[in-house]
């Protein structure tokens, strides 16, 4: 800046008269800005927040089309250089420019080359700063002005108050701009002390305005000297020697701007009250509007001419001011004299050739003086008073609608207390939001031995108070505020909402800036007095009294965040009692759509709430529904930021991202707010998500209104925001570790639990208020240190966690050299005139642009992802043991979507092997292989394994959730390969067990096959007799049945017969053997149903009791063993009864026949099982009756299925059943012979009736085979997991309410298990024949007689081209069919054949599959069940698909693991526990069943017994393998299926046990509201 002032004017502004306004300057400004002023497309705040590649790029100069998006990013940031853009020409070459008539001459005129240009502007000439600033606020939406101008007023730069059209000169009062405005300010007293802070709402506030206008053009610069006066670090107003500055400027003559001077409270203030600037750009006589506004409006006029003359055209003007009473300042821009006052309140200062500082100091002195005289006071809300100019709110209908309904709001809060509002207004939260919080907390955080009784009580309670809040009148306000939300278009809710949110701040800003004011005294008063060691009953006094005023700030706290909680409580109570509120004008389940449409229009929502310290679940997840609904499920990048209060956490964030999150003293964030930022569509592919979603919280270590800050509270924030966050940044404010040292242990801690749980978030530090960032040497040394500060804290926290941690990057992926980032102090100078430091908001972009480049690979995290994030980790802060507690509702998401996959790839592995066995079975009947290899499965299942291989890769590497996956990706690979493996092996097993059939079944197949040909050539000699009688069919028919009846009898007589089984009575006589002294049965129990063994045992020796002792105990008990031994029990009697099955099926007793000494194996295996288990850790010996009971229990439940299986080995093998059963068939051959049919057409019907049942047997496995597939696909219980088919099998069970299936469930899930698939396929296949199973059972016969016929053609031509016979086309024949039937030449190897003509043969065979070959017609529904193999039923390979997984159950309740794969990684888990009373478990010394839930008992101190050492039930994975590997979460949340089933079965589940649910034990009143519905209901809450 110069010190003087020249006398000459060098250099002038060229100035525009009103009447001579360049429109066509003006449209040329807006083109070569891109901007369109008269159009209706205007800039938008929504799309200038959204993150864009232009924002991510630093843009210290730029090209004239970027100038736009340039200056609002710099704004946005609050960077005051925004007006300092340097603009790149496009076709800039050189600064200098170059005469045409340039001349190497040594010798030239300078009178010639140097003279002064004459020359105008030309078009290229830069555009004035301010114009781009005016260009854009008149292209910009109401919304982008407002937001333009509150950022203009944090960089202290002036905003416009009266703003002339650029094309109409319409004056513009924009009133609506200057709403969000607070300046603060500290005033002092006569003593020089500071006795208050001020801060208001700028356009209520009434303060002293000096208004500068200035007539003519002048030699010295207005807005410079009003600089001066204002900040003289900082041009407040733009002027010409501004760098950027030029000499035209068309859009800011007749703009009035306004700034004003606030004081600091200190000696060194220049004014001592808050005083308002008014600057009127251009010459005022020029714009009389704005000039008589003003002037009337101003306490003091100051004026800037360069000389007075009586005939100046301003002479009159000048008079009428100088007449006025109201003060006047006269600047002589060419006069030299120094202050003088001609009359009281007029005075004169001359400004030629003086130096600045002198004539500001003058300026100033003077207008002191004058605001010392009683003066008008200004208003800004009073300029609307004047007419014909035209103010912003009034001309925009949606902004006036949206102020009159706010304004009616605000009618209620009218002559209220302001700390009394919320409790009769709001009536839903306080007190009663408090309690139901607290007992929540008290829930999960359950005292000693708490029991379900207990816990009911309390959410009886719990529920109580939701129905208090439910009954709650709905007042006038809160009706008033959703009828409002509810019934206006979207720009007019949004208007509603802003003024709402600024009729609120004026509302409570007065009243709430007083009690701050006397917290402060307060707080100074008991400061002094710890100071002075006042006695410790006045500090209890004065700490009551701080805690009062806090108490009332609280109350006194009121705006838009309060009114969405009360809607949030409203909605919360409403869906507890699951009915609408009286006089709710909406059903409250549109409310979360409300707060979800807020959310999309830049409001943000509060998370966490910040007085009641809790997140109301409910709500947050309605409202994340209701967002995944209207956007989709778009994927988020959750940024939360930590750290303490007053660290400017929220200042950043607003900077970096244009938000709005509450910032000003006194403001602080209370708790945890989230809010949106869009991410352009062209920016989405390269950062990999939709949207940035910013969490901001509260400060730890804050000094909390309520006195309720603990080091708990903190850590809990900091876990919860740490858990949420994608990204963390930890703010720091300087840079000593001392200070630091509490936050970052906090932190740290927060890392560690998420380590432990397995989230992987990452963290920044940003050092805020640093000295010198430019200084390396020393950001280095405070890196190093900070380093060796984290690792200190990761050792402490690792003691707290119980964890081993050596260093922090131990606990998180962190570089010291990329993850910490200096801010500098974010004031240049001192508030509140400091303008915002530009390296801050350089820190600030830089920041930015690390985050999003660093970041852009993270695939954030779903929006319905997120809101099980958020409930997950709450759930587990609830309870006093997070890491215990955790349940990663995302990791179990992802894995239930892993199990499903997987269930689908070991589906198609074991789909492509049934295929290659079929094939391989039949090449082995027909004698094609003799040995199976395993490299020739390999190589059968070859492409299928490369087509898994590639579906495996991909799903890893591109689902939603490969980060999560990623952890199981080896693991599950592993396991993919171990059943390919096994399936394999079980393949190549089976494959030569038929190998082994084939040859121990060579004799009967022999046997059958010489009987069949034997019929053949007899039927055919007999015919060839009567050959001359074929046309008497009577006695061609006598003839025939008399020999048939000879040959039966003859084979009758050759073969064996097979004689008929019992299988109970082959058991019983080997029994008998082993007990020789059995003579007299006693009749068996069946020891799959039995409650109790107690009869089955009796003590071992070596414990010193006897058989006695059991006698006893179970007369005075009615029992006498533990629950844990009876559960030891029933669990080895499932076991051995599932392992036994296993043999029997190995057995194929259809293949093979019945045959004893099977049944002599499964009794020495079942033997051997038991003494096993006797020599195991068991105090008792089972008794005899215990084995023959379970053999024959085992033996009469395989007797159905051995005696079927056995049967169908006898229709199939006796000789005298098969041959009647084609006895028609033998007659129509022998009918053929009789007519002399050709050889060859006999022959071909041979082969058509020897290919009747290899046909049949053909189609019902590949029928078999694709139904288990069309099954899987289309039955809801079977297509996806084994959780999902439990949640089915439970829905059945409460539909059916068969107590006793329940049991069977309870006690024998894979049984269970197993018949829930039989019956699901049973059904669908009646549901379904004609629809589905007909129609494959007919393509497969159309494809079979296909490959038949294609077969016969073949070999024809084969035979035809090498002259061969028919042994050589029969060999063709079947060579070509082994794969798909089982039929070989052996099977007419004792048919004779002389056929030549294969052309005929070939023809036979056509025609007799076209005509009257159709057994299509035996395929009936009650036939189909039996006709099909055991071994390749649809339910029989859905078993073997569904039932290879893990069956562990719960060591309390007995649930069962969920995990799809046996020997699975990790630990066991279910998705909801059950009481353990289902099992028989009950109370030490009592007759009462256990009525608790694992998950409630694991947080308790009780204990339980293992053999005979007693284990707390919190520390039971101490009680040995089968609980050290099960996962039991503490849970609260409402499982209604088992509560019901108790409930609903409690005199069944007591006779069943010889127990009951009494005393200890007492079903809690709450769980009998539960209906058979809500059960239901409960699964797919569950399991979804």
């Amino acid at each position: 800046m110069d010190n003087t002032i020249t006398t000459e004017v060098k250099e002038t502004y060229a100035e525009n008269n009103v009447e001579d306004l360049n429109t066509e300057g003006v449209q040329q400004i807006f083109h070569r800005l891109h901007l369109e002023y008269e159009n209706d497309h205007k800039l938008r705040a929504a799309d200038v927040l959204q993150i864009t590649a232009h924002s991510l790029q630093s843009h210290e100069s730029c090209v004239e089309e970027e100038l736009v998006q340039t200056l609002l990013q710099k704004l946005l940031m609050m960077d005051y250089r925004v007006r300092y853009i340097n603009v790149n020409k496009a076709n800039e070459q050189s600064y200098t420019q170059s005469s045409d008539s340039e001349s190497s001459s040594e010798e030239g005129d300078i009178f010639n080359e140097m003279s002064l240009s004459k020359n105008k502007t030309n078009q290229s000439e830069r555009i004035h700063p301010m114009d781009v600033q005016m260009a854009v606020f008149h292209c910009a939406d109401d919304f982008l002005k407002q937001m333009m101008v509150t950022k203009l007023s944090q960089c202290q730069y002036a905003l416009p108050l009266l703003v002339p059209d650029p094309l109409t000169q319409q004056i513009e009062f924009p009133l609506w701009t200057l709403r969000q405005i607070n300046k603060s300010w500290k005033i002092r007293n006569t003593k020089k002390e500071t006795i208050s802070q001020i801060q208001k709402p700028i356009y209520k506030t009434e303060t002293p305005m000096v208004f500068f206008f200035r007539f003519g053009l002048l030699s010295s610069s207005k807005s410079q000297l009003m600089n001066s006066l204002i900040n003289e670090k900082h041009n407040t107003f733009f002027h010409r020697n501004c760098p950027g500055s030029s000499r035209t400027r068309v859009l800011m003559d007749g703009v009035v701007e306004i700034s004003w001077f606030c004081p600091s409270g200190k000696n060194t203030d220049k004014f001592t009250e808050c005083v308002a600037f008014c600057n009127l750009h251009g010459d005022a006589g020029n714009y009389e509007k704005q000039l008589q506004i003003l002037t009337e409006m101003a306490s003091v006029n100051v004026v800037l001419l360069p000389h007075l003359y009586k005939n100046d055209r301003h002479a009159e003007k000048i008079q009428s001011l100088y007449n006025n009473r109201k003060p006047l300042i006269c600047l002589f821009t060419e006069d030299e004299s120094t202050l003088k006052k001609t009359r009281k309140g007029k005075f004169k200062i001359g400004l030629k050739d003086r130096n600045q500082s002198d004539v500001s100091e003058e300026l100033r002195k003077t207008i002191n003086n004058c605001l010392s005289e009683p003066s008008s006071l200004f208003r800004i809300e009073d300029v609307s008073k004047y007419s014909d100019i035209r103010i912003d709110e009034e001309g925009n209908d949606d902004c006036r609608r949206g102020r009159e309904a706010a304004r009616q709001m605000m009618s209620f809060l009218k002559n209220k207390n302001l700390t009394e509002i919320k409790e009769s207004f709001l009536p839903c939260q306080g007190k009663l939001w408090y309690q139901w919080c607290q007992m929540n907390k008290e829930l999960h955080r359950p005292q000693a031995n708490v029991t379900e009784l207990e816990i009911s009580r309390t959410q009886t309670k719990m529920k109580k108070i939701h129905e208090q809040q439910h009954m709650s009148d709905v007042g006038s306000f809160m009706k008033c505020f959703v009828e409002e939300i509810n019934s206006q278009g979207a720009n007019t809710k949004i208007f509603f909402l802003k003024w709402l949110e600024i009729l609120l701040d004026e509302h409570t800003s007065a009243d709430l800036s007083a009690l701050h004011t006397k917290y402060d005294e307060k707080w100074s008063e008991l400061v002094k007095f710890k100071e002075e060691h006042v006695k410790y009953e006045n500090l209890t006094v004065e700490q009551k009294d701080l805690e009062k005023i806090s108490e009332e700030l609280q109350a006194a706290t009121f705006g838009l965040e309060h009114i969405m909680r009360e809607i949030a409580q409203i909605y919360e109570s409403c869906s507890s009692v699951k009915k609408n509120k009286k006089n709710l004008q909406v059903y409250f389940t549109s409310l979360p759509s409300l707060a979800a449409e807020m959310m999309i229009s830049g409001f943000p929502l509060e998370l966490m709430d910040g007085d009641a310290a809790h997140v109301p679940l409910v709500w947050i997840s309605a409202v994340l529904d209701e967002l995944t609904q209207k956007l989709g499920d778009q994927r988020v990048f959750v940024l939360s930021v930590l750290g303490i209060q007053s660290s400017g956490k929220s200042t950043m964030l607003n900077a970096m991202f244009g938000l709005q999150f509450a910032v000003s003293a006194g403001r602080c964030t209370r708790g945890a707010f989230m809010q949106l930022v869009r991410v352009s569509d062209d920016m989405k592919t390269k950062l990999n998500f939709d949207y940035i979603l910013v969490v901001d919280t509260e400060g730890l270590r804050a000094l909390e209104l309520a006195g309720r800050s603990t080091r708990y509270h903190d850590n809990e924030l900091a876990t919860f925001i740490v858990g949420l966050g994608n990204l963390t940044l930890i703010n720091i404010f300087g840079e000593n570790p001392c200070e630091i040292q509490d936050i970052l242990q906090i932190v740290v801690q927060a890392f560690l639990r998420m380590k432990k749980v397995r989230l992987n978030p990452s963290c920044m530090f940003v050092h805020q208020n640093v000295s010198d960032v430019t200084a390396e040497e020393k950001n280095m040394e405070g890196r190093r240190r900070l380093q060796k500060t984290l690792d200190e804290m990761a050792k402490l926290a690792a003691t707290e966690e119980v964890c081993d941690v050596e260093c922090f990057n131990d606990v998180i992926a962190f570089d010291v050299r990329t993850d910490v980032t200096y801010f500098a102090q974010l004031w240049e100078g001192s508030p509140p005139m400091a303008p915002p430091n530009p390296n801050y908001c350089v820190n600030v972009h830089e920041l930015k642009e690390a985050i999003l480049s660093n970041f852009s690979k993270s695939d954030g995290i779903m929006l319905k992802d997120f809101k099980d994030r958020i409930n997950d980790l709450w759930e587990a802060l609830l309870n006093e043991r997070f890491v215990f507690s955790f349940k990663n509702s995302l990791e179990i998401a992802a894995y239930r979507k892993l199990e499903t996959k997987y269930s689908k790839w070991s589906w198609s592995l074991r789909s492509a092997m049934m295929e290659t066995e079929n094939k391989l079975h039949n090449q082995i009947e027909n004698e094609a292989i003799h040995k199976i290899e395993e490299t020739d499965l390999q190589r059968e299942l070859k492409k299928t394994s490369e087509e898994l291989e590639k579906s495996i890769s991909e799903f890893f590497d591109k689902d939603t959730y490969k980060d999560i996956l990623i952890q199981w990706k080896t693991s599950f690979e592993i396991k993919i390969e171990e059943l390919q493996q096994n399936i394999l092996t079980e393949t190549k097993k089976k494959l030569n067990e038929i190998l082994q059939q084939r040859d121990l079944k060579k004799n009967i197949d022999a046997q059958r096959t010489h009987h069949e040909n034997t019929l053949y050539e007899k039927s055919k000699e007999l015919a060839l007799k009567l050959k001359h009688k074929a046309n008497d069919e009577e006695t061609l028919k006598k003839e025939f049945d008399l020999f048939w009846e000879q040959s039966v009898n003859m084979i009758v007589r050759d073969t064996a017969p097979i004689k008929n089984i019992d299988v109970v009575r082959d058991v019983k006589e080997i029994l008998n053997d082993i007990y020789k002294s059995m003579k007299n049965w006693r009749e068996s129990r069946d020891i799959f149903s039995m409650s109790s063994y107690s009869d089955y045992v009796q003590l071992k020796n070596t414990s010193g009791f006897t058989d006695n002792f059991y006698r006893v105990a179970k007369e005075m008990l009615g029992h006498a063993l533990s629950n844990e031994d009876e559960t030891q029990i029933k669990t080895f009697v499932t076991d051995v009864a599932q392992q036994t099955e296993k043999i029997i099926q190995s057995y194929n007793f259809s293949k093979m026949g019945y045959n004893k000494s099977c049944i002599q194996h499964i009794i020495d295996y079942i033997k051997v099982r038991i003494l096993e288990h006797q020599e195991g850790s068991v105090q008792y010996v089972l008794k005899n009756e215990f084995f023959i009971d379970l053999v024959l229990s085992i033996c009469e439940k395989a007797n159905k299925m051995i005696t079927e299986q056995n049967r169908k080995f006898t229709e199939a093998n006796d000789p005298v059943i098969y041959i009647e059963k084609n006895r028609e068939r033998y007659y129509s051959i022998f009918q053929k012979y009789c007519h002399g049919a050709a050889s060859a057409a006999i022959f071909g019907e041979i082969i058509c009736q020897k290919l009747n049942q290899p046909i049949e047997q053909s189609v019902y496995k590949k029928t078999a085979r694709d139904l288990a597939g069309e099954i899987k696909t289309d039955c809801e219980s079977l297509n996806g997991n084994r959780s999902n088919m439990e949640k089915h099998i439970l829905k059945s069970l409460a539909e059916e309410e068969d107590f006793k299936k329940y049991i069977n469930y309870i006690d024998n899930p894979k049984e269970h298990f197993k018949c829930f698939i039989r019956d699901v396929v049973s059904r669908y296949i009646t549901d379904k024949f004609s629809v589905s199973v007909l129609p494959k059972l007919k393509g497969n016969i159309k494809h079979l007689q296909h490959k038949i016929l294609d077969a016969a053609h073949k070999s024809t031509e084969y035979v035809q081209m090498n002259n061969g016979d028919v042994s050589l086309w029969l060999k063709s024949f079947t060579q070509q069919l082994s794969d798909v039937l089982v039929f070989s030449e052996k099977d007419l190897s004792g048919v004779k054949h002389d056929v030549d003509d294969f052309s005929l043969l070939e023809d036979v065979i056509r025609k007799t599959f076209d005509s009257n070959f159709d057994i299509s017609g035996r395929f009936r529904l009650d036939m189909f069940p039996e006709n099909m193999d055991s071994n390749y039923r649809p339910d029989k390979l859905l078993i073997n698909h569904f039932c290879q997984c893990c069956w562990v159950q719960c060591p309390f309740c007995g649930a069962i693991c969920t995990n799809t794969i046996e020997n699975h990684p990790g630990d066991h888990s279910v998705p909801f526990h059950r009481v353990p009373g289902l099992k028989g478990c009950h109370y030490r010394k009592t007759e009462e069943l256990c009525a608790e839930f694992c998950t409630t008992l694991v947080t308790s101190n009780n204990k339980f017994r293992v053999v005979d050492k007693w284990f707390l039930h919190k520390e039971y994975r101490k009680a040995g393998k089968d609980f050290e590997n099960w996962s039991i979460t503490p849970d609260l949340s409402e499982l209604p299926y088992w509560k019901w089933f108790v409930c609903n079965f409690k005199n069944d589940l007591g006779k069943h046990y010889n127990k009951s649910f009494e005393s200890s034990g007492n079903i809690p009143r709450k769980w009998r509201e539960y209906t058979k519905q809500d059960a239901i209901e409960s699964l797919d809450k569950c399991f979804n």
